[in-house]
């Protein structure tokens, strides 16, 4: 299936019926949404873009947007969204490590951009005013390309690219994701199946597109023709705001990180509103905080709550219904759940191996959704593969233990576990105990290597009440729930923790703080 299709198929079946909405009330239809990109799309081809190449879009999250990568898609090309609230060093190393043929850009952003044009590269600019509002990109391109013309594009297959999502690197460059039309709409499809999506559902937008959770929303709403919610970085980053519009525009499927779910439980007065149009509650890409998933569960008790695992090499490929209400005593984060039915999984050990009688491994995927490796970078995509009995599987990097009733319980990254005394020790498993503590909001563990102790373990902590807790008791707490050596060796108190452009906690920078 070739993702553009869907928006094919909907504006056939449904061209009428809104499908991209702002929150300024600027609304487009399916076949207007289709008009668009296919302007947009003849307009690309008319300036070199050709089938198998990249287009890399930087502009404000909108309908703009969606047009744009749906013309990118309709030319046979792959589209690379770039972060708008990026810095613009690492979106111009983006630009230019993928070689995109042309950039669709804002005018805002253009001061920042750097095309040096080394080594043959020599981007098409195609700029536009301002994304967002009633200025679609399609009319802004009306001089351009005149009424009814269609240029001819060769028709891409399955497994040609459809995007590249890049995300941070070991190296501290960012790798481009490779992903498929194949990899995308078999999730997709899955997707479908589980979650019984209909053309009466409204689709929140919270994610950015430069981030793999965007994929469910663009796509899953066209697909059974629903209408997108597009939520503004600005918005995004609300708890209130985010907890009035839920209600406002009656959300029906709502799709994002944890953290902001656990912002809005705990700051958008959620007992305030009606939420009875709100009946799938998905979230993805960090562990839930118990205590925080229970206080949301409270307050929306009815609608059905998935967690979603899984790296964005893979989109989801493990999904968990959680059991509305949860025990009151539940300590422990809910499970990843099972392997999704259009992929295979399996537990291997450090050396590659898989287990013979696997409860705790690296769990490996292998299926449709998996994808090809990373942009130019052959080495580390073979890394990060496996071949056990013949089939190639992506190696995670996450450690999983599997429970006795099938599910899978995450227990933390391979590269956060870090050896202090001689133990293993998992920082994640630190985390899961400072959340425990009823006085902390948010906390976050990083290890720094130290000449004379080998391994300083540094928590970085949130406050309820905005102010530092006692070390001894924050000790005395930690001393009842892990073992001595995993006890963090310094705590610091926060107004906030850092978080990246998706919403996750940004290690990298709390590193940075511990080390000064």
């Amino acid at each position: 299936m070739k993702l553009h299709q869907y928006l094919l198929d909907a504006a056939q079946r449904w061209p009428s019926k809104v499908a991209i909405q702002e929150l300024d009330g600027s609304s487009i239809t399916y076949e207007d949404l289709d008009a668009q990109s296919s302007r947009l799309r003849d307009r690309l081809a008319s300036i070199g873009v050709q089938p198998g190449d990249r287009v890399g879009f930087w502009l404000h999250k909108s309908a703009d947007a969606v047009v744009t990568l749906f013309a990118i898609l309709k030319a046979g090309a792959a589209y690379v969204p770039i972060d708008p609230t990026g810095p613009a060093a690492r979106n111009n190393y983006i630009l230019a490590d993928c070689r995109v043929a042309a950039i669709v850009i804002e005018e805002r952003f253009k001061p920042m951009l750097e095309v040096h044009g080394d080594e043959g590269w020599h981007p098409a600019i195609l700029d536009i005013d301002e994304a967002g509002g009633r200025k679609w990109v399609g009319d802004a391109l009306t001089h351009n390309v005149g009424a009814g013309t269609s240029l001819t594009v060769s028709p891409v297959g399955a497994h040609d690219l459809a995007f590249i999502l890049y995300t941070s690197g070991s190296t501290g460059k960012p790798k481009g994701v490779q992903l498929t039309h194949e990899n995308a709409s078999s999730f997709i499809e899955w997707c479908a199946r589980t979650f019984s999506l209909t053309s009466s559902d409204r689709f929140s937008s919270h994610a950015p597109f430069h981030f793999d959770l965007s994929v469910f929303d663009i796509f899953g709403s066209v697909k059974h023709g629903g209408t997108l919610l597009i939520i503004s970085e600005e918005v995004g980053k609300q708890p209130y705001e985010l907890a009035q519009l839920i209600a406002d525009h009656r959300i029906t499927v709502w799709y994002s990180a944890p953290s902001i779910l656990s912002l809005m439980a705990q700051f958008g007065y959620l007992d305030t509103r009606d939420y009875s149009a709100l009946r799938l509650v998905l979230f993805a890409g960090e562990v839930f905080p118990i205590n925080h998933l229970k206080l949301l569960t409270t307050y929306w008790p009815h609608p059905q709550y998935f967690n979603l695992y899984g790296p964005t090499e893979t989109n989801v490929c493990t999904y968990y219904q959680v059991p509305t209400p949860i025990p009151a005593d539940q300590m422990e984060p809910v499970p990843i759940g099972r392997v999704c039915s259009h992929l295979e999984g399996i537990l291997v050990q450090a050396d590659g191996t898989e287990m013979s009688e696997a409860t705790e491994g690296e769990l490996c995927i292998h299926g449709p959704a998996v994808t090809r490796g990373y942009w130019n970078l052959p080495e580390q995509s073979q890394r990060c593969f496996v071949e056990v009995n013949g089939r190639r599987y992506y190696r995670t990097g996450d450690i999983v233990r599997e429970e006795g009733d099938g599910n899978l319980v995450y227990l933390g990254r391979k590269d956060r576990m870090i050896k202090k005394r001689g133990f293993r020790v998992e920082l994640g498993e630190i985390e899961v105990c400072l959340y425990r503590h009823p006085d902390i909001r948010e906390a976050a563990v990083v290890a720094l290597a130290d000449d004379s102790v080998g391994m300083r373990v540094h928590a970085h902590i949130v406050s309820k009440q905005g102010k530092p807790l006692s070390l001894i008791d924050m000790k005395t707490f930690c001393s009842e729930h892990i073992p001595i050596y995993m006890i963090p060796d310094r705590f610091s108190f926060h107004s906030s923790l850092p978080k990246t452009s998706t919403d996750k906690i940004d290690y990298q920078t709390l590193k940075s703080w511990s080390r000064s």
